[in-house]
């Protein structure tokens, strides 16, 4: 599995690269295949480490970000929660994760999850407007998250508030 690591306003030392390396090798190549991708930001606010993990395999994301005093437990609390994630959603990934997968890691029984329950579907009208005008219609709606059309691309747009109080916008890549 191919990892990236990036450090936001810190330095990463030489041995939590590794350390991060080998955590991941070990602990979630039994799930990916070698054309996987682990992804760590690290970032430091007020003593505390932020670590976002994302692994991307096939068209499937997996993300987890975690909080802690120290980076090797913030790693190890991500990569538990992928394998968490995937744990949860057996079912569904297993046929898009390697065939191998499952067979080695859960030789325990894992209760099944029935399948998603879509209970109220929701059609509105959507007008052009910038990014700033979606925030505060979101705001003011007292909703989580807004789904809009971008005025200078056309293109349908989402923006949410994210846990650490600021926003962030979902734009589609049609590359």
């Amino acid at each position: 599995m191919k990892t990236t690591i990036t450090a936001k306003k810190m330095q990463i030392p030489q041995n939590f690269t590794e350390y991060a390396e080998k955590r991941i090798d070990t602990r979630l190549d039994k799930f990916f295949g070698n054309d996987a991708e682990a992804k760590i930001v690290i970032s430091e606010l007020k003593n505390e480490i932020i670590l976002e993990l994302t692994v991307k395999y096939n068209s499937l994301y997996f993300r987890a970000e975690r909080k802690a005093v120290d980076k090797f437990a913030a790693l190890d609390d991500a990569i538990d929660k992928i394998i968490r994630q995937i744990r949860k959603n057996k079912t569904k990934v297993e046929k898009r994760l390697k065939d191998t997968a499952f067979k080695e890691a859960f030789a325990e029984p894992i209760e099944e999850i029935p399948a998603y329950e879509v209970i109220k579907r929701k059609k509105f009208k959507m007008r052009p407007m910038d990014i700033d005008e979606a925030i505060l219609q979101m705001n003011m709606l007292d909703h989580k998250f807004f789904m809009f059309t971008n005025a200078e691309t056309g293109q349908i747009n989402l923006v949410y508030k994210r846990d650490d109080g600021n926003y962030a916008v979902l734009e589609p890549d049609n590359t």
